[in-house]
């Protein structure tokens, strides 16, 4: 067995009791403290250098420097997300989530222990070519945690250690084997905008609606026409995608409310594309609403951008994990998807490369998805996980 690959199998056993930990009290956005506190310990124990507190309070910043000119060695950045969902998680595994409500539906309780692992396992070594940073960020899930930690600096050595050169990430793939990974160049995962339509209407009783003007029509219409912005706005070889995932309206069934409340998410993969749905979104709740005597605003509350794998990053990647996996274990991703990562925000500043890390046991044809109660992060992919991680901190 390689050095590095024996060094990994030896910390594998705190790592799977460390992830176990973390699913047991998962914790969302912003409030990762306890996630957080358990990262900086790790660190301190490896003798890593570090920052906390950042991005809003829990964020974490680690710096490994090169065994031989530190100030002249390139500088690659590896990152994790810490933050879970508020879903009720239904695996009824010993150690789910004690926490009502919220639980690692994403894995990215395996995405942190990946990386303090790795961080472990790279300090270990006698030698090391490049400077290291880890990047630990709060708030992946709609909280541009990711992009809050560039706006302090993370990535231009600010904050600690030197500027970024490149940067890696990693999810756990449901859809890919076990011990294989994937990815493509340009566009892997699509922009991803939140917005809320608010309609207001005029209340009235059940009995009598030609005496109000009734939102929940209004919104049912305008669900409907948000539809066509896929189906008759844009090019049909143009990937978008518009979903109302809640509607919030009414207080009893007897009575009209007086307004209607929708949430949805935008998602494409260009500029021209996300623009054109922006504006057609604006076009459709205000006009729709108009049709039927009520009115609509609609606000934006948060946007990620496209998450562009850049050509010479990517291509390092693929590099990489040839010589450490074998090449029938290393695939091509053959469309984008259209979900959203704030791994995109470090790729607007340095060349940056996302691949999925596959999970699903050999021999079984589906394992439960991403952001559903029953997802869990397969422990038996941490040691490739870990592997890759190191070995792209050291590849040049």
């Amino acid at each position: 067995m390689p050095p590095l690959r024996s060094s990994v199998a030896s910390a594998l056993p705190i790592a799977i009791s460390t992830r176990h930990d973390l699913h047991i009290h998962p914790e969302l956005g912003y409030k990762e403290h306890r996630t957080s506190g358990i990262v900086q310990r790790r660190l301190a124990e490896c003798g890593i250098d570090f920052k906390g507190g950042l991005a809003g309070g829990t964020g974490v910043l680690g710096w490994l420097p090169a065994t031989v000119n530190p100030e002249t060695a390139r500088t690659v950045a590896l990152r994790a997300d810490m933050d879970a969902l508020p879903i009720f998680e239904n695996t009824g595994l010993p150690y789910k989530s004690t926490t009502d409500g919220v639980m690692h539906a994403c894995g990215h309780d395996g995405h942190t222990t990946i990386l303090m692992t790795a961080a472990g396992v790279l300090k270990d070594l006698a030698e090391r070519p490049n400077n290291v940073l880890f990047v630990f960020q709060p708030a992946e899930e709609g909280g541009a945690g990711g992009q809050r930690l560039c706006q302090e600096g993370a990535l231009k050595g600010e904050i600690i250690g030197k500027p970024a050169d490149i940067i890696f990430g990693l999810h756990g793939y449901p859809a890919g084997e076990l011990g294989h990974v994937s990815t493509r160049t340009g566009p892997l995962m699509a922009a991803a905008s939140q917005f809320v339509i608010r309609i207001r209407g005029k209340g009235s009783h059940a009995a009598y609606p030609h005496f109000g003007i009734d939102p929940i029509v209004v919104a049912a219409h305008m669900v409907t026409a948000l539809q066509t912005i896929a189906s008759r706005s844009t090019n049909p070889l143009e990937s978008i995608v518009v979903t109302i995932g809640q509607i919030v309206a009414g207080v009893a069934h007897n009575v009209i409310p007086e307004t209607a409340v929708l949430h949805g998410t935008l998602r494409a993969l260009n500029d021209v594309t996300n623009n054109l749905g922006i504006r057609r979104i604006g076009e459709i709740a205000e006009n729709v609403a108009l049709a039927f005597g009520a009115t609509a605003s609609v606000e934006w509350t948060g946007a990620y951008p496209v998450t562009y794998n850049d050509p010479g990053a990517t291509e390092r990647f693929r590099r990489v994990a040839r010589q450490t996996l074998g090449e029938s274990f290393v695939h091509e991703e053959p469309h984008p998807s259209m979900g959203g990562e704030d791994f995109s925000f470090y790729g607007l500043e340095i060349p940056a490369a996302f691949f999925f890390l596959g999970i699903r046991p050999k021999g079984r044809d589906s394992y439960p998805n991403l952001h559903s109660p029953e997802f869990d992060f397969n422990d038996d992919a941490i040691s490739t996980g870990v592997e890759m991680m190191c070995e792209l901190a050291l590849s040049d």
